[in-house]
């Protein structure tokens, strides 16, 4: 009885040491998976951005709507749609996004990011800007959507989850001075709802701003981690666990068959 305690526990020893190895191995190819996944981002974010700028109207292919792509856009815009994306941090400080749609040349529309401000804290002020009246000319980078986040609110805290039915306040607005605390906050926004609530006939990406117009709205986007490297070594870190695992399960294994051996002696 007590020879069969430790083959028993023995036995086990193996069990787990063969069931580390599997997560190992796995958690490592997983690493693997994910540094291909960010060598694919890296790749669309530089083919994107080594085509020439595309020039933005109803006609525009939809194979130049490219993400990372470099665009611009002529048109007016329409300040009485405009709306903030909040928690959007640059640096570490919290902030927030003014989004505006520029009506085009052609009748058609996009949703232009404008920049970022720093939440106002406190007794703070929210920002006054003027929105120009006139043809404008805008050039920055295009995404497929408004980057999103989480929705963290429910119905009645935070900003808002979608836009409401009174929106907007204000209409025929054009060329005046806005005060962005004004402005209704949202989580996300979906170019389709937009649409609804405006009428405007929206293109079906976003156009991030990177010419400076002296507003006083920073225009640095974000951008997704492409450092592939990291996950290489993590995977690399779990592929050494795995082998240690493997050298232990082999010494015991070994042990076991070196004490068996005078048993089948005899």
């Amino acid at each position: 009885m007590a020879a069969n305690q430790p083959n028993k526990l023995n036995i086990i020893a193996l069990v787990l040491l063969a069931g580390a190895m599997l997560v190992f191995v796995f958690l490592g190819r997983w690493q693997l998976s994910r540094a291909d996944e960010r060598h694919a981002i890296s790749a669309t974010i530089e083919h994107g951005r080594a085509g020439p700028p595309v020039m933005l109207s109803a006609h525009t292919p939809a194979d130049q709507l490219q993400a990372w792509r470099p665009a611009q856009a002529e048109g007016v815009w329409r300040p009485e749609y405009s709306l903030l994306l909040d928690n959007r941090n640059l640096d570490g400080r919290p902030g927030l996004w003014l989004a505006t749609p520029l009506v085009l040349t052609d009748g058609s529309a996009v949703l232009v990011l404008r920049g970022w401000f720093a939440r106002p804290l406190g007794q703070e002020q929210a920002p006054v800007i003027q929105t120009p009246e006139g043809l404008q000319q805008i050039s920055g980078e295009l995404s497929l959507r408004v980057p999103r986040l989480f929705e963290l609110w429910g119905s009645s805290h935070g900003p808002e989850q979608g836009l409401p039915d009174n929106w907007p306040v204000r209409v025929g607005a054009s060329g005046q001075t806005e005060n962005l605390g004004r402005l209704i906050r949202l989580q996300n926004v979906d170019l389709s709802q937009l649409h609804l609530k405006t009428g405007l006939k929206l293109l079906p990406v976003v156009l991030m701003q990177k010419n400076d117009v002296a507003d006083g709205l920073q225009r640095t986007w974000p951008e997704p981690s492409v450092d592939a490297d990291k996950n290489v070594g993590y995977a690399m870190q779990w592929f050494g666990f795995a082998g240690i695992a493997l050298a232990i399960w082999l010494g015991l294994a070994w042990r076991i068959w070196r004490a068996k051996r005078p048993e089948c002696a005899q």
